[in-house]
């Protein structure tokens, strides 16, 4: 599993969101040019944002983007699955998956505990954690 560029660029751009004026948000070709991206590429983000409720324009369509909810409210897993369907670290995982192993393979209890470790990290860490830098370290 590899953690996307849209992901990436995603939790980038909304640190930049967190960090503008609430009166007025930051506009798109401002984080383009401060994130080096397309604005084109910045749209599929922007979208995916606005379409899992994390992002909003503050006014208007030509507005600037705000946060429709505090950092501190807005966790790694929301970012994550505003662009993927589901957290699997490997296919056979996936709902409705079929590996002619599943019901024989040894690995497989491996891959349910890293997922389930990955998945619990990603919903105990906020984007105010990102921002505030705060010590990253999840137990076992």
């Amino acid at each position: 599993m590899i953690i996307s560029t849209k992901i990436r660029y995603g939790l980038r751009a909304l640190i930049m969101i967190a960090a503008a004026p609430e009166n007025k948000g930051i506009l798109q070709k401002d984080i383009a040019a401060h994130e080096d991206v397309s604005n084109k590429y910045l749209d599929h983000i922007v979208i995916a944002l606005k379409r899992a409720n994390i992002i909003k324009n503050y006014t208007s369509k030509k507005s600037g983007y705000i946060l429709t909810r505090d950092a501190k409210d807005i966790l790694l897993i929301d970012i994550y699955l505003a662009f993927e369907p589901c957290l699997c670290l490997v296919d056979c995982l996936k709902e409705g998956g079929s590996c002619p192993l599943q019901n024989n393979c040894l690995t497989q209890p491996v891959w349910r505990a890293l997922n389930k470790r990955f998945y619990n990290f990603m919903k105990n860490v906020s984007l105010q954690d990102v921002i505030d830098g705060k010590d990253l370290d999840f137990p076992a």
